[in-house]
């Protein structure tokens, strides 16, 4: 077995300067006596690091600490420059474009979201994408080079590694490497691609600190429906990085199925759009067309008109009108709460996570689903996990994105280098 060991001082000296800046990140400033206790060195130690990541231009040394209660001279403060650098966060789907710029502790400087119009092209919405980030960070007073790096967020089946989205029904336009490569064109910076769910679900346990769990799945429930899965704390992907493809879920469909999703079922179990089995049951289209049912059943002419009125956006004027307690939308709402549960208690069978977190579109409806979804749940034979709606709702990939940027700044640029590590048995 071979272990990691120091080659000269300079590992010695870049395990010292991580361990600080981990340290002042968490900080608003530090004396060098505190952050060297804080940290286990010396305080000659912490003074040559400070000094070489003053020279970087990461850390700078401030104002003497005139509130300390020590006898003797005051101690000079230290601060991490989170202004240094920035990060940009950036999700894509067929509805908006969402982008977010942090600086290097994590605090947003600036977003911006743009709806997209019916039927836009793959091309057309990634070149709207860029523009949107140039908008968003010149509001920030940030210029491209200030970004350090950026991460994008997308429906469908992506290959991280690869920087290619293998599979996305619902923007076939964006297959392939087109959003990796023209972000790259514009910002210069690495770009990080990945499935817009899974960054969702890091994006909500990195803002939220109560979803902290070490065992949850988050449901992006929406026109599509899929799921991120953390187990022991780290988000599992599976084999091909699809884990949580939860809309691909067949719970009720038979041969002898009739009516209007049997009507356009694909040969495959796929439906309008690429829709898997589950989220024809339980999305979008769905829920606009029991909404538009029940209220034909109530008489209410009104819902009807407002829902034709919205168009495309039919599917959000059903959520408002769940929020202002329309009772044919809610009971649109009770019957895919019903079919939802379904899901959960596989989910649930199979994981047992101490959480389910409801995000996306879905989310917006709060308790009444919340409600809804627990009391179809209370007659199954096992203990079924809390269920919560998302904090960040819409905005949970963009938080997302934002945090594998920061990660990926802190493992390659605040972490040890390789060429500076060497392995002997």
């Amino acid at each position: 077995m071979k272990d990691l060991v120091a080659a000269g001082t300079q590992f010695m000296r870049e395990v010292n300067a991580a361990a600080i800046l981990r340290r002042l990140r968490t900080e608003t400033s530090m004396s060098v006596s505190a952050l060297a206790k804080a940290v286990g060195l010396s305080r000659q130690a912490v003074t040559r690091s400070l000094n070489a990541l003053v020279e970087e231009g990461l850390v700078e040394f401030g104002s003497l600490d005139r509130d300390s209660t020590r006898a003797g001279r005051p101690a000079q403060l230290v601060r991490f420059r989170a202004e240094a650098g920035y990060v940009l966060g950036l999700s894509i789907s067929p509805q908006d474009l969402r982008v977010a710029v942090s600086d290097l502790a994590g605090t947003v400087t600036a977003t911006d979201v743009v709806q997209l119009g019916a039927g836009m092209g793959g091309a057309e919405a990634v070149e709207a994408l860029l523009a949107t980030a140039e908008r968003t960070l010149m509001s920030a007073g940030v210029t491209a080079g200030d970004v350090w790096f950026a991460s994008v967020g997308t429906p469908g089946i992506v290959d991280p590694e690869a920087g290619v989205v293998k599979l996305i029904p619902s923007m076939p336009g964006l297959a392939g490497d087109i959003l990796v490569r023209r972000l790259k064109d514009v910002l210069g910076c690495p770009i990080y691609l990945d499935n817009d769910v899974k960054l969702a679900t890091q994006g909500e346990r990195w803002r939220s600190t109560e979803r902290r769990e070490d065992s949850l799945v988050m449901v992006h429930w929406g026109e599509r429906v899929g799921a991120g899965i953390v187990l022991n704390g780290e988000l599992y992907r599976g084999a091909s990085n699809d884990a949580g493809d939860v809309g691909f879920l067949d719970l009720f469909c038979d041969d002898q199925e009739t009516g209007p999703v049997a009507a356009t079922r694909h040969p495959h179990g796929l439906g309008p759009h690429g829709l898997g089995p589950f989220e024809q049951r339980v999305g979008g289209e769905e829920i606009v067309r029991l909404a538009v049912a029940a209220a034909g059943r109530d008489g209410d002419a009104a819902f009807r008109a407002r829902i034709d009125a919205a168009g495309e956006r039919g599917f959000d004027a059903v959520l408002d009108a769940v929020a202002a307690g329309t009772p044919a939308a809610l009971a649109a709402i009770d019957v895919v709460a019903r079919r939802f549960a379904k899901g959960v208690s596989v989910i649930r069978a199979i994981l047992n996570p101490r959480l389910v977190v409801i995000g996306g579109p879905m989310a917006r409806c709060g308790e009444p689903l919340l409600a809804a979804v627990r009391a179809h749940l209370a007659g199954e034979p096992l203990d079924q996990p809390a269920l919560e709606v998302s904090a960040l709702q819409d905005d949970a990939v963009v938080h997302g994105a934002l945090r594998h940027s920061l990660d990926e700044i802190e493992r390659t640029k605040f972490g040890l280098h390789r060429s500076s590590r060497q392995e002997i048995s």
